[in-house]
């Protein structure tokens, strides 16, 4: 993983929960908040790396330290559980980033409806039912806290921006998360809850992997000779929308490998 710089401490005091941080993006974005002094509620469902990642943040030094919460974030209920129990432990809750997701890329015309179902859940339902039970908390503490501002962010993707053959259903999730991000930015912003939304393009995650192997030889040729983002810099653009002054919303981030043409 790459470095993703020192920081300032200035989320320290703060509580954020990470979806989807076993891995990736969400595991780079929990270590960058806990470098900035966050305490980070780490949710996805692999216990075992979440406990990993857990340890590894506490023997950074991080002074707010992380909390692994395994849970299925597809579920509701344990979504509405994963934010009260931060709240009842540590009293508050700041910051939510909404990264946990899935890409199943693939011609729409054979397709198994159980992939398009999945990403739904996943990309759509789950950030849904996470920010229905954190919008409460975070008007709370931007209300209540010392910074004066909360935060959403919304991990989605170029694919929220530009529609492709052959990935009609991850499209539609992820405009999907555009719009309710927008929707919902406007809403809160009386409140100072900031809703950013991070779109990152070609990154090396393990999403790929989920791709059935016709479908992945493909994307992988698409992007030969790129030189693909690593899960570090999209969680520095995560980092940098939540630590901005509280008279600064940085509303979206579109971040792309330098050589990705669409």
């Amino acid at each position: 993983m790459a470095d993703t710089g020192a920081g300032t401490g200035e989320l320290t005091g703060t509580v954020a929960i990470v979806t989807g941080a076993s891995s990736g993006i969400g595991e780079a974005t929990a270590v960058a908040l806990a470098g900035e002094g966050a305490t980070v509620v780490l949710a996805a469902r692999r216990a075992d790396r979440l406990a990993d990642l857990a340890g590894r943040i506490a023997a950074s030094g991080s002074p707010g330290g992380a909390l692994a919460r395994p849970c299925d974030v597809t579920d509701e209920d344990q979504a509405r559980a994963l934010v009260e129990e931060t709240v009842s432990r540590f009293g508050r809750l700041d910051t939510l980033v909404n990264n946990a997701g899935v890409m199943l890329l693939g011609p729409a015309r054979g397709a198994p409806f159980a992939e398009w179902r999945r990403m739904v859940d996943l990309n759509l339902m789950a950030l849904l039912a996470c920010t229905h039970a954190a919008v409460p908390h975070l008007v709370a503490a931007a209300a209540e806290g010392p910074r004066g501002v909360a935060d959403v962010v919304n991990v989605s993707s170029v694919a929220g921006r530009v529609a492709r053959s052959g990935s009609a259903v991850y499209n539609a999730t992820k405009f999907g998360v555009g719009a309710f991000s927008e929707a919902l930015r406007q809403e809160l912003a009386s409140s100072h809850v900031r809703v950013g939304l991070v779109e990152p393009g070609a990154t090396i995650t393990e999403l790929a992997t989920h791709l059935r192997p016709e479908v992945r030889h493909a994307t992988v040729g698409r992007f030969a000779g790129v030189t693909l983002l690593e899960a570090a810099d999209v969680a520095d653009a995560v980092r940098y929308l939540v630590t901005r002054p509280r008279h600064v919303a940085v509303n979206e981030l579109l971040v792309r490998p330098a050589e990705q043409e669409g």
